[in-house]
């Protein structure tokens, strides 16, 4: 089990600024369904909505066992619009 101080380390890594990169190019995309999402964390998210990129990068964080590139064509699939 990693430590609470690798788990972090995702973010600064080059696989995690190439996956921020293409959730960011999902964002821009519109055949793909990104709205923001309800957090009830006010002081971090004022307006109470979590970007698809910070949703989805926190997932990654706190699940270090995922392989990156397959989770990321699973959110690509889920989130296709037909």
């Amino acid at each position: 089990m990693p430590n609470l101080k690798s788990r972090p380390a995702f973010l600064d890594t080059e696989k995690g600024r190439e996956i921020r990169h293409k959730l960011q190019l999902m964002t821009d995309d519109n055949s793909y369904n990104t709205a923001s999402s309800y957090s009830a964390n006010g002081l971090l998210y004022p307006d109470n909505l979590m970007p698809f990129v910070d949703k989805h990068m926190g997932y990654l964080v706190d699940h270090p066992l995922l392989d990156p590139d397959k989770y990321l064509a699973n959110v690509r699939l889920a989130t296709r619009i037909r």
